[in-house]
């Protein structure tokens, strides 16, 4: 299927899947879309309302294609869904896309796992542009250095870390600054390739402007796959222990 159709005035490609630009993510999700502070929306599945940074808008084409659109910045109708894979499939499995968008759509196969891929591109864009700004740190001693010093906004390991080199970050962080989420979504070879290194084990996002985009990101994903491998107990005690002091009032 072509999305030809959903091109922006100036002609920049608008498949975020293959040519999303980080930094103009990290701005969209900083500022909120076309530059206004973030909205709340009406989910099309449970018709709760929430937060854009809990949600995935769905844009719609002149021809009725749907497309996601994770920065935010397509233009045309655009509806929205809550950030879950559960919610996608079944805003596509019962019909909730047709409905919202009041037309026929063009709704492409496998649409929760391109927002999974896309959540999954667009947080390793991230990571590279922290890397370049001086906010990620990796390489164990490196890291083990900026924990003792900083509260890391995000402990990021490779999903094949061995649980020695993990629990030694984890102690040394969490001693002075409590629960840190952590995100093992990625292999070393991923976690590298985004940052411009060989293989990379273990890494530390600073806290900072970039490190909330990365967070919105983030708990999207989470929404589609687990951030941390199942048997990693004590970084899960970690992270529900983090999500319970941000939703704590």
């Amino acid at each position: 299927m072509g999305y030809k159709t959903l091109m922006r005035p100036d002609d920049a490609p608008t498949d975020l899947f293959e040519t999303a630009d980080a930094k103009e993510i990290a701005a969209q999700l900083s500022s909120g879309a076309r530059g206004k502070a973030l909205r709340e929306r009406r989910d099309i599945v449970s018709g709760a309302v929430m937060e854009e940074s809990r949600l995935i808008r769905l844009a719609i084409g002149p021809q009725g294609q749907v497309l996601p659109d994770l920065g935010m910045k397509l233009g045309g109708r655009g509806i929205w869904v809550e950030a879950t894979r559960a919610s996608v499939e079944i805003a596509v499995n019962k019909g909730h896309i047709h409905r919202s968008a009041k037309r026929k759509t063009d709704v492409p196969d496998g649409l929760a796992d391109m927002v999974e891929a896309g959540l999954h591109r667009s947080l390793l864009g991230l990571m590279g542009m922290a890397r370049r700004a001086g906010k990620l740190h990796s390489g164990f001693e490196n890291v083990r250095s900026f924990v003792r010093e900083n509260p890391p906004a995000w402990r990021i390991a490779a999903s094949d870390a061995t649980r020695d080199g993990r629990n030694k970050i984890r102690v040394l962080s969490k001693a002075p600054w409590n629960a840190t989420p952590m995100l093992a979504a990625f292999s070393a070879q991923e976690l590298g390739g985004a940052i411009g290194l060989d293989d990379v084990t273990h890494a530390a996002l600073a806290e900072g402007k970039l490190a909330k985009s990365f967070t919105t990101v983030a708990l999207k994903l989470h929404g589609f796959t687990p951030l941390i491998p199942p048997d990693w107990t004590e970084e899960l005690d970690d992270f529900a222990a983090w999500q319970a002091d941000r939703a704590a009032p």
